[in-house]
């Protein structure tokens, strides 16, 4: 699987008020920090070629972290596998990053703001705009940057040339986060600061939530721990929030070179992409399942089946932070999900 460069449009460095926090290795790489749930089907091995045991499952992705060359290349990070039940396996490579490290994850705010959009919409999908969810708008030149010192959503898309509608790339695929601002702006979030726009988005997706915003950046923002980003994910998989049901939905094609319908994609695999998501389908590679890919290396996704979830989390300020993260997790997912390792 190759990719091109993710969020070319803020690279940045790290916001002064955000705090990396090591704390002490919570989990044992393929160490026994689950059983399978009561009833689950994949708790016993068949002898006649069934599915792989759970205890298959967690060592081959733990034996993948340990040995695969991708997952080598890493310093440190940490990795979790779960259902809707909770961690199924989990570990680190290094102390850097635990279950409980809070990090700014870019990109995988995304997945968050589609899932409040969805939910928000949920009685009436129609409703919901679709172009600007799948980046169609024409809002093509948000840079992440501009947005740091920003007091408010309206105030992040009013900086540099970020309000800058581009109507040659109106219904063409061009990942850049000005569409979601400019959406958000007009769903009302415009007056809210950091701390308000978490609240209003808390109010769709769950109280039960913990995340801020270290930039008023829908598409960007988001400072949260894999603990917390795990529960977002579970959620999903419970049919709690609505986007269950609509992801993959009106899926546009992303790659230039593949797609005359599209402009600009960080990806060299031909995925697609639905609201605030992505769908690793790529004919070649893929597998289908859904992910949001933070710049900094957060690699957080959901499988095709709706069954399982993942994380890769670590915080890195290099060029190819997320797709070396991103690489490591497609790998742990197949051993998991295979029972072999990678």
């Amino acid at each position: 699987m190759s990719y091109g460069k993710l969020e070319t449009n803020h690279m940045p460095n790290l916001p002064r008020s955000l705090t990396l926090v090591a704390v002490v290795l919570l989990a044992n790489c393929g160490g026994s920090d689950g059983d399978a749930p009561a009833g689950n089907a994949d708790a016993g091995t068949d002898s006649a070629g069934g599915p792989p045991s759970l205890e298959a499952r967690k060592n081959a992705a733990a034996q993948s972290v340990a040995d695969n060359a991708l997952c080598k290349r890493l310093p440190a990070f940490y990795w979790e596998i779960g259902d809707v039940s909770g961690p199924l396996a989990s570990g680190a490579v290094g102390a850097k990053f635990t279950a409980q490290t809070p990090m700014a994850i870019a990109s995988a705010s995304k997945f968050v703001f589609g899932a409040y959009v969805v939910e928000r919409f949920k009685g009436d999908l129609s409703k919901l705009d679709a172009s600007a969810m799948r980046m169609l708008s024409g809002y093509t030149s948000l840079d992440y940057n501009s947005c740091l010192g920003s007091k408010s959503v309206s105030a992040c898309l009013g900086a540099a040339s970020n309000s800058t509608h581009t109507a040659a790339n109106v219904d063409h695929f061009f990942y850049n986060g000005g569409h979601f601002q400019k959406y958000a702006v007009d769903l009302g979030l415009g007056n809210d600061d950091n701390a308000a726009l978490a609240a209003h988005i808390k109010e769709q997706v769950g109280p039960d939530l913990s995340f801020t915003y270290g930039s008023p950046q829908l598409a960007a923002g988001i400072t949260t721990s894999p603990t917390d980003y795990a529960v977002f994910l579970r959620k999903i998989l419970a049919g709690t929030l609505a986007i269950k049901d609509h992801l993959g939905e009106q899926p546009v094609c992303t790659l230039p070179s593949s797609c005359p319908t599209a402009k600009y994609s960080p990806a060299a695999a031909a995925w697609h992409y639905s609201y605030g998501h992505w769908v690793e389908d790529d004919p070649a590679t893929g597998d289908g399942a859904f992910s949001s890919p933070g710049a900094y290396g957060f690699y957080p996704w959901i499988d095709a089946s709706k069954t399982y979830y993942g994380i890769v989390a670590r915080f890195a300020l290099t060029a190819q932070a997320y797709l070396e993260s991103a690489e490591c997790g497609v790998v742990v997912r197949k051993a998991f999900l295979t029972g072999t390792a990678q």
